[in-house]
């Protein structure tokens, strides 16, 4: 993961937190494969069983594709 764009990433990731966190929620990133522009997240906390959580990786995946040009693509890991 390069430096600028692990930056960018958690940048726009700490700006979602405090919407996750009022759902006892968070995300962790754990990758980010610059070559295909993959980012994997952990959904943690109340993210993790919530039956929503897939829409909630969705949301996340469209603002991380327009904040961050380098995202391709979010995979959501347990």
């Amino acid at each position: 993961m390069t430096k600028d764009s692990k930056a960018k990433i958690r940048k726009v990731l700490n700006a979602i937190r405090p919407a996750l966190a009022l759902h006892a929620g968070d995300v962790e990133l754990v990758d980010f494969e610059k070559k295909s522009g993959v980012v994997t997240l952990r959904l943690k906390g109340g993210c993790m069983a919530c039956p929503f959580s897939p829409m909630t990786g969705k949301e996340i995946e469209k603002i991380l594709k327009r904040e961050a040009a380098e995202v391709k693509k979010v995979k959501i890991i347990n």
